[in-house]
């Protein structure tokens, strides 16, 4: 049986040895409670603070700016609802608006949805354009006075079209400072840009910014939440007021300890070497499969993406018959977020970036890792050419 070749890095990543190594005495060994005074808790304690400064070495920030959560999803939740729930950022005017994109996770759009349906806020989703890159014009028309956050992911998850962030938070920032208010408040999801891209606070202009754990070679079931230090936010979880008052519940100790080492990891030299050999094999199979696949498209800027990303469109195949039938042969890719893979509806992503459904539901996401061997792209770019070519013809 052949070795299977696993090229769905964007959905988790493997965790690292060193990551691995770090987490297994608090698994084990160290096991008090970090709220408990004893020597078992400040053990556990200790811990945590130490990935915390780890973090705030990578963000550039305060080690009290860094909030551990359960994951992305919650720090999203609790950027979004916990901005809206402080009343330091109740416009004078009219409800709170939110300006968001078109093109984000599901963990941004489903609570600003939620938020829309209840009557809380008014929603603007700001559409790319067709290279998947979202204009800081557009960003900037749609901010009203009544503006009190700003949410924009930083690389997209499904198609890793990589956003003009930094100009955005500038132009926040600006604005800002000559309307002398303290909104609106700038969150980027830089989940799937943590491995490639600066994510120094300072330079972004981010007053909130979330990562997770298992996009960067560490665990599941951790995430950040980065907070700017005078950035009202109010916790959604009530309890015992862990992680500065905001995010309440004993901490997943060696889940935290992970998520350091898995940072601190990003900033080593040989990982920029690595993304440079990411990126070459992810150009050689885009160059590949176009090539030898009839009536293939690379979705987004081919210049402005993820290394490791590389997203397609086979025109007359559905690319979930694609998944399937790759699987079947030892190969791992997706056709976009794992957390809409379930459902057979066409990706809002592709839809906004004003696709028909029907090719919008035949795309293929291929996406490498820091493990992704030259001869694995060789043999992926033949199975899906080989894949596609078959599925055509069962269509006729």
């Amino acid at each position: 049986m052949k070795k299977a070749i696993y090229l769905d890095y964007a959905a988790s990543t493997p965790i690292d040895k060193k990551v691995l190594e770090a987490m297994m005495p608090y698994m084990r060994r160290h096991y008090g409670n970090p709220s408990s005074t004893h020597s078992f808790g400040q053990k556990t304690r200790a811990a945590i603070e130490q990935a915390r400064e780890q973090v705030a070495h990578f963000l550039h920030c305060k080690a009290d700016e860094v909030i551990f959560t359960s994951g992305a999803t919650e720090a999203n939740n609790l950027a979004i609802q916990g901005i809206l729930k402080t009343k330091n950022y109740k416009p004078q005017t009219g409800k709170p608006h939110i300006v968001t994109t078109a093109i984000e996770h599901e963990s941004v759009l489903e609570p600003c949805r939620s938020l829309e349906k209840e009557g809380i806020v008014e929603v603007t989703y700001v559409r790319p354009q067709k290279d998947g890159i979202v204009l800081v014009e557009d960003i900037k028309n749609a901010i009203k006075p009544n503006t009190v956050l700003v949410s924009v992911m930083y690389a997209n998850s499904e198609i890793g079209t990589i956003q003009p962030v930094q100009e955005i938070g500038k132009a926040i920032a600006e604005l800002k400072r000559n309307t002398k208010q303290r909104y609106p408040v700038f969150h980027i999801d830089a989940v799937q840009a943590a491995n490639f891209l600066d994510c120094n606070v300072e330079t972004l202009g981010a007053d909130l910014l979330t990562l997770s754990g298992h996009k960067i070679y560490g665990p599941k079931g951790v995430g950040v939440l980065y907070r700017r230090e005078g950035v009202g936010v109010l916790p959604v979880l009530e309890g015992g007021g862990q992680e500065m008052g905001l995010r309440s519940g004993t901490e997943n100790v060696a889940a935290i300890v992970g998520m350091g080492v898995a940072v601190e990891n990003l900033e080593n030299p040989r990982m920029m070497v690595t993304n440079i050999t990411i990126r070459q094999l992810r150009d050689k199979l885009i160059k590949a499969v176009l090539k030898r696949i009839p009536d293939s498209q690379l979705t987004g800027s081919q210049e402005k993406r993820l290394e490791n990303n590389a997203h397609f469109r086979f025109q007359g195949v559905e690319g979930r018959d694609i998944v399937i039938a790759l699987d079947q042969k030892g190969i791992a890719v997706s056709t976009g977020s794992a957390c809409s893979e379930k459902t057979q509806e066409p990706s809002h992503v592709l839809l906004a970036l004003g696709l028909e459904g029907k090719d919008a539901l035949s795309s293929v996401r291929v996406s490498l890792g820091k493990q992704t061997k030259p001869e694995e792209i060789e043999n992926a770019v033949k199975a899906i050419a080989q894949t596609v070519a078959q599925l055509k013809k069962l269509k006729v």
